[in-house]
């Protein structure tokens, strides 16, 4: 049993150190929320919605909803949060790439759970249309969840700027 255990924990760690992602969860603004369940004596259980700018390509923001427990394991942080994250990004200004990408690079990662549990917000580029795609996703270090959400930004001019094209700035 001692092996699994140091097995666990060293495919944790890995994970961890390989998954770095571009933006953590400090970084997220939180914009509001709705509670969705009444607890008379803790927190309630809400949607709260999110708003993060794309670390690496300038003029694109993503907003996401995420439910949150409440009661005393949300309170204490303790309870596992559902993988229902919505998804939405836009493009808010001249869209300038900070550097080169690879397909489905994490974008934005925060912790649901107090160890195994994770959401990812990840990014790629579809160069026949000229359009960044984002997709959120929630992960464990053994299974995954099929619940998602994807968006689609596609790059159009601002001002008299015409809109770079995102294969440009894909690793090969």
């Amino acid at each position: 049993m001692m092996w699994l255990r140091g097995l666990t924990a060293g495919a944790l760690a890995l994970g961890m150190g390989l998954a770095a992602p571009a933006a953590r969860a400090d970084d997220a603004d939180r914009i509001f929320d709705k509670s969705t369940v009444w607890r008379p004596l803790t927190p309630n259980d809400k949607l709260v919605v999110y708003g993060i700018d794309d670390p690496s390509v300038a003029g694109v923001a993503c907003w996401y909803t995420q439910p949150e427990k409440g009661g005393i394991k949300g309170t204490l942080g303790l309870a596992e949060d559902v993988s229902d994250i919505s998804l939405a990004c836009r493009q808010v200004g001249p869209v300038q790439f900070k550097g080169k990408f690879k397909q489905g690079e994490v974008v934005f990662s925060e912790r649901r759970s107090l160890i195994f549990k994770s959401m990812q917000i990840v990014r790629g580029c579809d160069a026949k249309r000229n359009t960044l795609i984002y997709m959120v996703y929630s992960d464990k270090v053994i299974q995954g969840s099929p619940k998602n959400s994807t968006s689609a930004v596609p790059l159009m001019p601002w001002g008299t700027e015409p809109p770079p094209k995102c294969d440009a700035f894909m690793e090969k």
